[in-house]
């Protein structure tokens, strides 16, 4: 925006001291490029319109979200993926449509919450992350009802049959655990490198025993026939990083909203949870912690 404007001025300032012949011989110069950038960016709008012509709320949901976000809704190619723990997964292409839709709703709410969130802690700080202008590819897994989503590249894949995206409220959770994958990726993959030794220390005394990981578990989410996510085996660093940040987002969302605070605070747990929200908090964040002190 600011270098637009610039732009407009310095184009403003010109046209008053050239004649109106010269002038009008400028404009297709300067139409030429404004018109290109319109022309490159209709094609993709146009392929969403087109994507979800059989419903129109869906439609109006996709192409709000491009227009305010600039997040892209496509579905994703059909494909197996090795699930580790839950084994070999197909899954297919599932347009958010009709019954789905629903799906595309708690997505967009997710995203716009996103936007209005990080306009509240970019008033306080300088977050050094990404939440804006995804791939979104929506996909239905055959047989089985994980995973919920997955992300790499800045693309973020959605299960419309994932067992834990059944609300407006679990979705936005799972969908912030997803986006902090892509920008600790984007950090140089900086999650094994600064909380690896943490997550260790934890599980040197716990091992996968739920009772004793309860003071360290970010989030209450718990595998079933297993232990908290961020400590279920076969789970690493990252799965811990993206569970720890999403408890951030919880506790900081709550102060911006004006709503009960979450508690207990994660940072006033034992040492090794401030250790790991101090560094999140300061690697992505901008070292913004509205959670008062212990």
């Amino acid at each position: 925006m600011a270098v637009g404007a610039v732009v407009r001025t310095g184009v403003t300032r010109s046209l008053r001291r050239i004649p109106l012949a010269l002038v009008l011989a400028l404009l297709p110069a300067f139409a030429g490029p404004r018109g290109a950038r319109a022309e490159s960016a209709s094609p993709v709008r146009s392929a969403v319109a087109d994507r979800f012509s059989s419903d129109p709320e869906a439609a109006r949901l996709a192409l709000d979200l491009l227009d305010t976000t600039g997040d892209e809704v496509d579905v994703l190619a059909p494909q197996h993926i090795d699930g580790g723990y839950r084994g070999e997964i197909a899954l297919v292409p599932a347009l958010p449509v009709g019954p789905d839709r629903k799906h595309l709703g708690w997505v967009a709410d997710a995203l716009h919450d996103f936007d209005g969130f990080f306009a509240a802690i970019g008033a306080r700080g300088t977050p050094r992350y990404r939440w804006r202008s995804l791939s979104l590819r929506f996909f239905r897994s055959i047989g089985k009802t994980t995973p919920n989503a997955f992300a790499s590249d800045w693309t973020v894949a959605y299960n419309v049959n994932g067992s834990i995206d059944t609300s407006a409220d679990r979705v936005r959770e799972t969908l912030f655990h997803e986006i902090f994958h892509l920008d600790d990726a984007d950090h140089a993959d900086w999650s094994p490198g600064r909380l690896t030794a943490i997550q260790d220390a934890i599980e040197r005394k716990c091992g996968a025993r739920t009772a004793c990981l309860a003071p360290y578990a970010p989030t209450s989410t718990i595998v079933r026939r297993g232990t908290y996510y961020a400590f279920q085996p076969g789970n690493d660093v990252h799965e811990y990083a993206a569970e720890v940040a999403l408890r951030w987002y919880e506790e900081q969302r709550a102060i911006v909203r004006g709503e009960r605070p979450v508690r207990p605070a994660f940072k006033c747990g034992p040492d090794e949870n401030r250790r790991a929200w101090e560094a999140i908090t300061a690697e992505f964040f901008g070292g913004v912690d509205l959670v008062p002190g212990c």
